[in-house]
C-alpha cells in the first residue's frame, strides 16, 4: 500500500526553544534563521521533496524575503502563530487576532493565504476547546498541534490522523509521529527524539504505519540543522528538551528520503476521507 508522509518545518530561530520562558530581544546579527533555513532547502531540492513550513509571522516580517523563497519552491506555507506565545496564555481573542495577523503577513509575501496551523509548543488541547473552533471560522482546514505525549500532549491521543468537527465545519488533525511501547509513546518524529532515538526505531515506526494506511508526520526546526549554533541558557533538561543532542538532523533525514515518499500537509488533508 503506497502512502505518502509529510515532513514539517516550524519555522522559528534557536531562540524559540520549547522550554524557553518569553521570546528574548535578540539582534540581527544573532539571528540564524535564514542560514539554516537555506541548508534545509538545499536538501529538499537535492532530494526533490516537498515540505510544509508553519510559518511564525514574527520570523516572517523580520525575514521578508525568507517566505517567498520558501513558497517558490513549491513548499506550503502554513501559520505558526505570531509571537511563539502558547495558545492558552493567549486566550480567544488574542488567539484570533494573531492566526489574522499571520494569515496577513504571509498572504503578502507569498499570495496565498494559509489553510494549516500548528501552535506553539503543541499547546493546543483540553484547556482550548474554542481554539479549534475558531480555526475553523478563519477558514483553516487543518491543525497539526495535537500530540500524543504525555507532559506536552494527551498520551492517549490518536497517532493517526482524524477528523475534529466544529460549528463551523470539519479540521483534518494530523499529529506527529511517535513510537508505542508498553512505557508509553516515545517522540520519535521530531525534536531531540528524532535524533537521539536509534534509526531503525523511527523506521519501523514509518512503516507499521504506513502498513496500516496512515500518515507518518515528522516535524524540524532550522536549529536542528546547527549543532553548533548558539542555545539558551537553561538548566540541563530544559535545554535537552529544548534543543536536544548537539547532532545535525540533515543525515537522518537524507536516510529517510530515499526510503520514503513525501507530500505536503495541504496535500494530504485534500485527499483526507473528511475533509470539507
Amino acid at each position: 500500500m503506497f502512502v505518502p508522509n509529510a515532513l514539517t518545518i516550524d519555522l522559528e530561530d534557536w531562540y524559540h526553544g520549547c522550554c524557553a520562558r518569553g521570546c528574548p530581544d535578540v539582534p540581527p546579527d544573532r539571528r540564524r534563521v535564514r542560514m539554516n533555513t537555506d541548508k534545509i532547502l538545499s536538501l529538499l531540492d537535492e532530494y526533490r521533496v516537498r515540505a510544509t513550513f508553519f510559518v511564525l509571522g514574527s520570523i516572517a516580517e523580520a525575514e521578508p524575503s525568507l517566505v517567498p523563497a520558501i513558497a517558490a519552491k513549491g513548499h506550503e506555507i502554513a501559520s505558526h502563530g505570531y509571537s511563539h506565545t502558547l495558545v492558552p496564555r493567549l486566550g480567544p481573542v488574542l488567539f484570533r487576532d494573531e492566526l489574522r495577523r499571520t494569515a496577513e503577513v504571509l498572504l503578502k509575501q507569498c499570495g496565498t493565504r494559509p489553510v494549516g496551523f500548528r501552535a506553539p509548543q503543541w499547546s493546543l488541547g483540553a484547556g482550548t476547546p474554542w481554539a479549534m473552533e475558531i480555526l475553523s471560522q478563519e477558514g483553516y482546514r487543518y491543525d497539526s498541534s495535537l500530540n500524543p505525549l504525555p507532559f506536552i500532549g494527551d498520551r492517549r491521543g490518536s497517532r493517526a490522523p482524524f477528523t475534529i468537527k466544529t460549528s463551523a465545519g470539519a479540521l483534518a488533525e494530523f499529529p506527529p509521529l511517535v513510537t508505542p511501547t508498553p512505557l508509553g509513546n516515545l517522540p520519535t518524529g521530531g525534536g531531540w527524539g528524532f535524533r537521539f532515538f536509534p534509526q531503525p526505531v523511527l523506521r519501523r515506526t514509518l512503516r507499521n504505519l504506513n502498513r496500516s494506511g496512515k500518515p507518518a508526520v515528522l516535524y524540524l526546526h532550522p536549529r536542528e540543522l546547527d549543532p553548533d549554533g548558539p542555545r539558551l541558557p537553561l538548566p540541563p533538561w530544559r535545554s535537552f528538551l529544548s534543543y536536544g543532542p548537539r547532532t545535525d538532523a540533515a543525515p537522518r533525514l537524507a536516510a529517510l528520503f530515499g526510503s520514503f515518499t513525501f507530500h505536503t500537509l495541504k496535500e494530504l488533508s485534500a485527499s483526507w476521507p473528511h475533509a470539507s
